[in-house]
């Protein structure tokens, strides 16, 4: 069965297991201990720190190992933000991050702090001189991704580092999707990854804080991994961390064009073979390996079951497979079609047959699950349309109010209106996006009884 989410979970990488079996004989002891398993730990731990060092960039004493990702960028912001509360208690942050970066802001806004988040265009990047116009003189942190975990967008790091270090904010990057692939160009200030995004066992992760940088652990103080990461050190797993860190950056450059020619072809046959489809994320500045698109009139939910069960295990950031009921906050924040989201990311060693097979697959899934929910084929006209409509969509999921809205555009004249009234989260996003794909005018949005109501002006 095909498994294509390496975006959330990697494959355990075969040097991955090899290191943490033999790490469970040789590691098992306390590496602060003088007598010789303690000693034997410490030489695995150091050698594990060395080599994660090194594909990140930085010195060894620099970095520390910490239970998780999410854990690493909780620590680091807090720290960062603790150690220049003097300077002041502002954050700023892409619209875009990871929602443990998102969380973290949150709890830092409801302690008395204040954050700006910096919106991205429709390729889901952030300009760097809108970056640096949200840095104020009480800004003591910044926070970037340097590639987006839903579309693969990297994101000018270098550029952003640069600025910020001439207003002398630290950067606080969030590397976990791309680490495996190389390291984090720019003069940045913290780094943080995941090893389960590599290749690495999950319960690693790595947070990197440069010399110079004010940063005051926060929390109970601990006596390992210089006081940043409580708890006693899960050594067989960073060994296997380290070890496959390592293993997939000497196969990164090979890997990386062989996955982008095939994300390349799925860019181009989504867009061919399915129709009403769009290709988000940017073509060209990407990671090799990840690529989402999102399917007009198709609930998404339903659209992952069904590539489900054709042997497909793919991701979503589409409302319809989430509990929220809300859109993902990046498809919001770059204001693209978030309905029938896929997100397709090809871990190493992905076979083109494989890909082939799912490009044979999906367009039939799309119709049948688009017929199922009655979309249209094409816009229905009327020999004598109407002035206006009103359609109430009110209490219905997506993408049931696109469909409806599709569903009449046809029986009112050009210049005329159809307003869909909605309560669903998504159709604030959707309705939007369907009017730029269909080239037709999104008035606005007005206030209803219940929910809202989007105004569309017929174009053509």
């Amino acid at each position: 069965m095909p498994y294509f989410d390496a975006a959330s979970a990697a494959p355990l990488h075969p040097v991955a297991r090899q290191a943490l079996l033999a790490a469970l004989d040789e590691g098992w002891a306390d590496p602060a201990r003088l007598y010789r398993e303690g000693r034997r730990a410490r030489l695995l731990l150091d050698a594990a720190r060395e080599a994660a060092a090194d594909a990140v960039g930085c010195r060894p004493d620099e970095l520390v190992f910490t239970s998780s990702g999410t854990t690493a960028v909780h620590a680091g912001i807090a720290g960062a933000l603790s150690g220049r509360r003097r300077v002041g208690r502002h954050l700023a942050l892409s619209a875009v991050e990871h929602s443990s970066v998102l969380h973290t802001a949150a709890a830092h806004e409801a302690a008395g702090g204040s954050s700006t988040e910096v919106p991205v265009g429709r390729s889901g990047a952030v300009d760097p001189a809108a970056y640096a116009g949200a840095l104020r003189p009480d800004t003591a942190l910044a926070c970037l991704q340097s590639a987006n975990h839903e579309v693969g967008t990297e994101q000018p790091v270098a550029e952003v580092a640069a600025l910020c270090a001439d207003a002398g904010v630290p950067l606080l990057v969030d590397a976990a999707q791309s680490l495996g692939w190389g390291p984090v160009a720019g003069d940045w200030s913290l780094l943080t990854g995941s090893a389960h995004k590599w290749g690495g066992p999950a319960g690693v992760g790595l947070l990197a804080v440069r010399k110079g940088v004010r940063f005051a652990p926060q929390g109970p103080a601990g006596e390992r991994e210089s006081g940043r990461a409580p708890g006693f050190e899960n050594l067989p797993a960073i060994v296997a961390a380290a070890a496959s860190l390592r293993a997939v950056r000497d196969e990164a450059a090979g890997e990386a064009v062989r996955l982008r020619a095939l994300v390349d072809r799925i860019r181009s046959v989504v867009a061919e073979r399915v129709g009403d489809v769009e290709v988000v994320g940017d073509p060209e500045r990407r990671l090799p390996h990840l690529v989402t698109f999102s399917c007009l009139y198709v609930d998404g939910e339903t659209l992952l079951h069904e590539l489900d069960r054709h042997g497909f295990s793919v991701s979503s950031g589409s409302s319809c497979t989430s509990s929220t009921l809300e859109p993902s906050h990046v498809l919001k924040a770059m204001g693209v079609l978030s309905e029938g989201n896929v997100r397709v990311s090809l871990p190493v060693g992905t076979a083109e047959a494989d890909v082939d097979r799912f490009l044979e697959v999906l367009p039939g899934v799309v119709a049948e699950v688009r017929e199922r929910l009655g979309a249209p084929v094409a816009s229905p006209t009327s020999s004598s349309p109407v002035a206006s409509l009103v359609v109430d969509a009110l209490g219905r999921r997506c993408p049931i109010p696109v469909i409806e809205l599709a569903k009449v555009i046809g029986e009112v004249p050009v210049g005329a209106t159809v307003t869909v009234l909605a309560d669903d989260e998504a159709a604030r996003l959707d309705i939007p996006a369907w009017c730029e794909m269909r080239e037709q005018e999104y008035v606005g949005e007005e206030p209803a009884d219940r929910g809202s109501a989007y105004v569309v002006r017929r174009l053509s």
